[in-house]
């Protein structure tokens, strides 16, 4: 399964997931956003299951972070936790409020579409029973995706203010500075051998399918729910 001893582990789990990873970073719910033709409704709607999945992330972040084994550990997933507390989440309340909803109504598992409910349990279930390289492994591919789309779209100008804000929050140099700290971590954590790399493999690819199912979600809401209900 993984044969190539000079690709980073973290490379290593994203090409093994290409197919999945191309999807989650082109879907066209990311393409209508960076030319400004995504439906309000839509946007809001991935506000309002966004600001509650990140409220769990940052948990599993915590998580992960009370397990880093070293004081570098700490700084970058440090780091990552105060991006998500006081950049993401404030901009993803600020985002709603402008598209008509409502920030301070209280979430949590009570308010999450299915999708939300099964990816964040996923990641709070990895980071609470797995050691610091697998929470990470878990909590990575949100950030990485984000960071690649923000650099694919960061050229886009769409002409909605609320898009060209979203664009230049991902599109930001300083939020890749933080990806690379992430996926520099992971590869110093992860240990080489097949087994536990296999291991990650399936947490990797599993956070990358949910990414889609996320987007699945916001874009078209009844075919998410039939695809959730199926599983």
């Amino acid at each position: 399964m993984f044969n190539d001893g000079d690709a980073s582990v973290s490379a290593r789990l994203r090409d093994l997931g290409a197919g999945a990873w191309q999807a989650a970073t082109g879907h066209p719910m990311v393409k209508e956003i960076a030319a400004g033709t995504l439906p309000h409704a839509s946007f809001r709607h991935y506000f309002e299951q966004n600001i509650a999945y990140l409220e769990d992330y940052t948990r599993a972040i915590a998580v992960a972070l009370s397990k880093a084994p070293d004081t570098g550990a700490l700084e970058v997933l440090g780091g990552l936790l105060g991006q998500v507390i006081s950049v993401e989440l404030p901009a993803n309340r600020r985002f709603l409020e402008r598209l008509g909803g409502d920030p301070a109504r209280v979430r949590g598992v009570l308010t999450m579409s299915p999708t939300t409910y099964s990816y964040t349990r996923h990641l709070l279930a990895t980071a609470a029973l797995g050691d610091c390289a697998a929470g990470i492994t878990a909590l990575l591919p949100c950030q990485w995706i984000y960071g690649e789309i923000g650099t694919q779209i960061a050229g886009a100008e769409p002409d909605d203010p609320i898009y060209a804000d979203w664009v230049a929050l991902f599109g930001d140099p300083e939020y890749a500075k933080l990806v690379g700290n992430t996926t520099s971590l992971l590869d110093r954590l992860a240990a080489p051998d097949q087994e536990n790399l296999s291991r990650l493999q399936v947490i990797f690819d599993t956070s990358t399918r949910y990414e889609i199912d996320f987007w699945d979600m916001a874009y078209e809401p009844s075919t998410a729910q039939s695809k959730m209900t199926r599983q």
